[in-house]
Parts: C-alpha cells; structure tokens; sequence
C-alpha cells in the first residue's frame, strides 16, 4: 500500500510540474499584453519630467525627486515606502562660458563637466593644443602642455549596444587627469555624443585639480578648422562651480511584499537623479518608470517571492549604488535576482540571463512569452548589469543584462534634448513587457540562478 501511495504521489508530482509551467507561461502572455497596452510607464515619466524636471544630487530639485518618489510608489499601491539617506559628494555648476578669443573671435558651447575646478575670477585665457585622439594626448611626455588649454576632438561611433560610448569613455573621465599630468591649464573635449547640434553633454569626471569642459560636437570640429590654419588658437574660459562633499541624497524604495516566501527579493530599479541641462527623461527618468511599471505589472495577485523597486539617488555622479550595498549587505545572499534599467526608453533587443538558466521552466514560460516582441536571447552571460547594482552583484547577487537599442541616446543623454518628447511611448511599452514578464516568472517561481551558474560550470 505505501509502495502504491509513493507512486502516485510521484505521479501527481509529474504531472503538476508541466501544469504548473503552464500557468506560469500563460500569466507571463497574459502580463506581457496587459504592459503593451498599460500607460503607467508613460505617466510616471511624464510626472518627474513635468513636476520636477532636471535633477542634480545635491540641489533643492533631488529633495522635490525625493518627495515624488515616495508619493509616486504610495499612489501606485506599493507597500514599504521608504527613504534611504546617505552622503555623497555632489558637483554644482555656477555660470560657463568659453570663447576663442583669437586669431578669429568666436563663441564656443560648452558645458563643464562634473568634478571641474572653477576657473580663476575673470577666467582663463591661453593657446589650445589640439588633438584628434585621446591617445595623441596620452603620448605626449610630462610638462608637455604646459600653459595650454588641452583639447581632445575625437568621435563617438554610433552602435546599437552602446560600445561607441565605452570606447571613448575614458576622454571625459580620466582625460582632465591626463592632461593636468602634462601641465595643461584646462581640459576641453568633444562631447561624448553621435548628435550634430550645437548642443554639448554633460557628464561627470575625475578631479583632476584643473577646469574642464565638453564642447558642442560642431565647435570641437570648428576648433580643428582653426588649428589646421597653423595660427596659434586662443581660447577664454570661464567655469564657475562648487564642490559639497558631504551633500545629503536618498534612495527611494517600494516593495510588493512575498506572500510564500518574502524573504527572497527580485529587485529593480533606475536612478532618480539626472544632469541639468535636460530634464532627464531618457536618462534615467525612462528607466525609473519602467522598473516601477513593470514591477506593479507583475506584482498582480501577490507574487511568492518580494518584489523591490528602488529609485536610485545619486548615479550620475556616484554613491547611491555602493550606499544601497552597505546597507542591505546582509541581504544579498537572499535577492533573488538584481537589475537595473539605465539606458533609455529604447526597444530591448538582446537579453543576457543568468548562466545556466535558460533551460529552466520559469525562463522557458518567460522566452516563450516574450516571442512576439523580437527579442534575441544572447548566449553571452550578462556582464554589466548596471552601475547602482554593482556593489550587490559584486557580493554574489545573480543579474541580467537587457540590452536596449541604443542607436540614438546617445544623440540625447547628458544633454538639453534629453527631455520627454524624445520617449516613443510603444518602445517604452516593449521595455515594460520584457521586464514585467521576467519579473513576474522569477518572482512567482523558486527558480535558483545561483544553483544554475554552478551547474553550468
């Protein structure tokens, strides 16, 4: 008799287990046309765009953000709305201006870049060296720019995934560095972008002790026209800004709660803080409406596992990511999964998912779902992940990698056109699908992407 118990057991089990794939694969389909047709997404990126607009850490409008946040989550339904505080250094622009003063007057479009020292009252005035690649400039010896303005003029290649910026990364960040090593008095560069405007982007760089700037894209070529001519060229600078290193800043969570075993955290978040000259709708004002879309989406009926959104803080120029980490340490060994939305409202093209999971019931139900959205599936375990996540994917957290199409942020990011005309509200509807249904599969499952990696091996 208990010989025939066990084997009914077993076959029940057997059969509960492709049922249970079932329903798993149907809800995710049935998320997946809910999120194309849902307008949560676009309202709550209309909403910061609208009622907070630009929002560098450290400035009256991130408290506002804050405040949003925290309303934006209660309004929607999330449990556990809280504020996270931390310190972080925070960069403020004061007035810019730049100018070549000879040999032919013209004004140039700059935008001084994050961690830039101000210039001396009345500005800087000095010959410019030119160089049409950043490694032109790393060749030259120590002392080399010495009373000079340097300039880097190299361009950006416009990708799909983004590779184009990575590849010229280093110009902004390292490259007022690089230069006050070779004595120059200031740093310009083209700005990190694949636009034509006249329009600089902004972006955060070291502290190299010097100003710095990024140029329009036509002015970095204007002063190449000049400096061809064989004249010396000479610019006027001037930077106003300061430097709070210890500026208050929050993360912004919501959560729904586990009904089976909450303890367990899916996460995902974007971060609330923006540069100044747009209004930060692209970035990353998308990737906050996203992950809180997509999260609620999924959240339907009470998943099994929490559901966590953060919104956070201070991205742009650093420390919200490494301040969640610190402070949620003792959880990582519980998350689930960790992701991260940081790159627009552009389609999804690609997805990355944890090694050894794509055979899995729960990331079978969810490729099948997402099938009709033209997504490929990367055999390429993720690799970034996102940069407020790092320090829980550094402490053993599982992540993915959902690459969007790119082709075009980069026209937009750190810039004045990063504003909210930019959004295609269809694309940001396919962002929200993909994520909705992964996350309503991983939440609602006991899926184990730790276990799978070590299987994999």
């Amino acid at each position: 008799m208990r010989t025939f118990l066990l084997q009914t057991a077993a076959a029940l089990m057997l059969v509960a287990a492709p049922a249970a794939g079932q329903d798993l694969a149907s809800k995710a389909t049935q998320i997946r046309d809910q999120a194309l047709a849902d307008s949560t997404a676009w309202n709550v990126v209309e909403s910061l765009t609208t009622e907070v607009g630009p929002r560098p850490v450290g400035s009256p409008s991130m408290e506002r953000a804050r405040d949003w946040g925290v309303a934006k989550l209660r309004s929607l339904g999330f449990e556990n709305v809280h504020v996270e505080a931390f310190t972080t250094s925070a960069w403020s622009r004061g007035s810019e201006s730049a100018e070549v003063v000879g040999p032919w007057p013209q004004r140039l479009n700059i935008l001084g870049l994050g961690n830039s020292s101000p210039t001396p009252t009345g500005g800087l005035t000095a010959p410019i060296v030119l160089f049409h690649t950043y490694r032109e400039m790393l060749a030259q010896p120590p002392g080399s720019l010495a009373g000079r303005i340097a300039v880097v003029t190299e361009r950006m290649t416009r990708t799909q995934d983004g590779s184009g910026y990575g590849g010229i990364n280093a110009n902004r960040t390292q490259g007022p560095t690089e230069a006050a090593k070779r004595g120059a008095l200031a740093y310009l560069v083209r700005s990190l972008s694949t636009d034509d405007t006249r329009l600089p982007h902004a972006g955060s760089s070291t502290a190299a002790g010097i100003p710095a700037a990024a140029l329009s894209t036509p002015d970095a070529e204007l002063l190449e026209h000049m400096a061809a001519r064989g004249q010396p060229v000479v610019v006027k600078l001037n930077l106003a800004s300061s430097l709070n290193p210890a500026a208050p800043a929050w993360n912004v969570v919501g959560e729904i709660r586990g009904s089976a075993t909450p303890e367990e955290i899916v996460l995902i978040g974007g971060h609330l803080d923006s540069w100044d000259p747009g209004t930060g709708a692209i970035d990353d004002g998308a990737g906050v409406a996203i992950g809180v879309a997509a999260a609620r989406l999924a959240g339907q009926g009470r998943p099994k596992r929490t559901l966590r959104v953060v919104m956070w803080g201070s991205e742009e120029q650093s420390g919200s990511g490494a301040a969640y980490a610190a402070a949620h340490i003792a959880e990582i060994s519980k998350m689930a999964l960790v992701s991260e939305s940081d790159s627009g409202a552009g389609l999804i093209w690609s997805i990355s998912l944890p090694p050894g999971s794509d055979g899995a019931p729960p990331m079978k139900a969810f490729l099948g779902a997402i099938g009709p959205l033209k997504v490929i599936v990367s055999r390429t375990p993720p690799e970034e992940g996102g940069s407020d996540i790092r320090g829980l994917i550094d402490g053993g957290a599982p992540f993915v990698d959902f690459h969007q199409d790119v082709s075009r942020y980069f026209d937009l990011h750190h810039s004045a056109d990063d504003t909210l005309d930019k959004i295609e509200p269809k694309e940001l509807a396919q962002n929200v699908a993909v994520w909705a249904s992964f996350l309503y599969t991983v939440a609602n499952s006991d899926i184990d992407f730790r276990k799978a990696a070590k299987a994999a091996k």
